[in-house]
């Protein structure tokens, strides 16, 4: 069969760093150990599978090589399934652990009480893992276009400094539970007509690690974590859009007694323009302007979203046009080049107007090209009609 890719078994990306491999590994290794698993044949597998990863992707020399070759660059690597007894694995990485071969058991029996025990109550006990925070973050239209760095406070779960999240009284260290007696897990037998069984389950008093506390840490009261507050910064790329994320990793909640810390996401809220609407990556803008403008053009400057610019309207331009300016817009997410930006025109019809005014508009309205429909002058005759626009422009100016 052939083998998975290294950093697919582990679930982390070719960019993980040793720490992020080590965490990973550790996860799969105390998932899948057959001592948790017994008779499991699949989770053996993963758990030599695992194993062989990590051999490797832990391996800077290693690493380079597999990254470079792949699997036929390692013929000459560890495999893991050669290995019948799953202890043997942990003695190899006894350094992850946090044990040595044949110091009182094998690693796997010191992290989890097996064979009479844990030895060495001082060791910091597992916890559990935080949760995440999801953050919503609001942005104007201008902040999508150019990306930006935000600073964003937080009330969460933090570390405890009394006890630096172990849940200990300083000095005071771990005992084993007495309720599993140090091995994590507590084991019920029952019997039926088809034999024996036993259920094995992790132990809810020291939440699987077989470990609690002597003496609580007054601070925290054991619990390894408190109420507490911190900034973060976060870098947000421009062409983002509401409902988009951004992952910050091990800055959610702290865990209870050493534990992992969760993630915190931050959710992208795209807020309201006072004058533009967004369409994808085009911004759509409404400009009024008067009937002169409309009937001779000109030039006009118009909000962007970088400032100002000039747009030039032609003579005869009707209610409704769209005029593209180009590049205006939104930058594309990860990609080059940007959208636009769509001036929709509107001409502004006056609902109050002076004796002058009215008077104007009724000699415009005797006018040949006012009214629709109108022949409109081809041979350049039209210079009466034009210089009565400039007196209207005047006029409504």
């Amino acid at each position: 069969m052939a083998k998975r890719d290294y950093y697919e078994v582990l679930g982390v990306e070719r960019s993980a760093a040793k720490e992020e491999i080590k965490v990973s590994y550790r996860k799969l290794a105390l998932q899948y150990h057959p001592d948790r698993n017994p008779g499991d044949a699949e989770a053996e597998d993963k758990f030599k599978e695992a194993a062989e990863a990590y051999e490797v992707l832990s391996d800077e020399q290693k690493r380079a090589r597999y990254d470079r070759f792949g699997h036929q660059g390692l013929r000459s690597g560890q495999d893991f399934h050669q290995y019948q007894n799953a202890n043997d694995i942990f003695s190899v990485f006894s350094d992850l652990f946090g044990g040595a071969a044949g110091g009182g058991g094998s690693i796997f029996e010191q992290m989890f009480g097996g064979g009479g025990g844990r030895q060495g109550g001082q060791r910091r006990s597992v916890g559990e893992p935080g949760s995440d925070l999801k953050v919503r973050l609001p942005m104007t239209l201008e902040e999508i276009a150019t990306g930006v760095e935000k600073t964003i406070s937080l009330k969460h779960w933090v570390e405890c400094d009394t006890c630096k999240g172990a849940g200990a009284k300083p000095g005071s260290g771990y005992a084993a539970c007495t309720l599993c007696n140090g091995s994590g897990e507590i084991r019920q037998v029952s019997r039926s007509v088809f034999g024996q069984f036993i259920n094995v389950a992790m132990c809810n008093n020291c939440n699987g690690s077989g470990q609690v506390v002597k003496e609580p840490c007054i601070t925290c009261r054991g619990d390894g974590r408190v109420r507490g507050e911190s900034t973060l910064k976060v870098t947000v790329p421009a062409g983002v859009t509401t409902g988009n994320y951004i992952p910050v990793r091990g800055k959610g909640n702290a865990g209870r007694r050493g534990g992992d810390a969760g993630d915190v996401i931050v959710v992208i809220e795209e807020q309201e323009h006072e004058h533009f609407v967004r369409e994808e990556d085009n911004v759509i803008y409404d400009l009024t302007i008067n009937f002169p403008d409309a009937a001779l053009g000109g030039d006009i400057e118009v909000p962007t979203l970088d400032g100002t610019a000039t747009l030039s309207i032609e003579a005869g331009t009707q209610p409704g046009t769209l005029l593209r300016m180009r590049d205006k817009g939104i930058p594309h997410l990860n990609h080059y080049g940007r959208g636009d930006q769509i001036v929709r025109i509107n001409v502004y019809v006056p609902t109050k107007l002076s004796s002058k005014e009215k008077e104007t508009l009724r000699e415009l309205a005797k006018s040949t090209h006012i009214s629709p429909g109108a022949d409109h002058d081809k041979d350049g005759k039209g210079k009466k009609g034009r210089d009565f626009f400039d007196k209207v422009r005047e006029v409504f100016s």
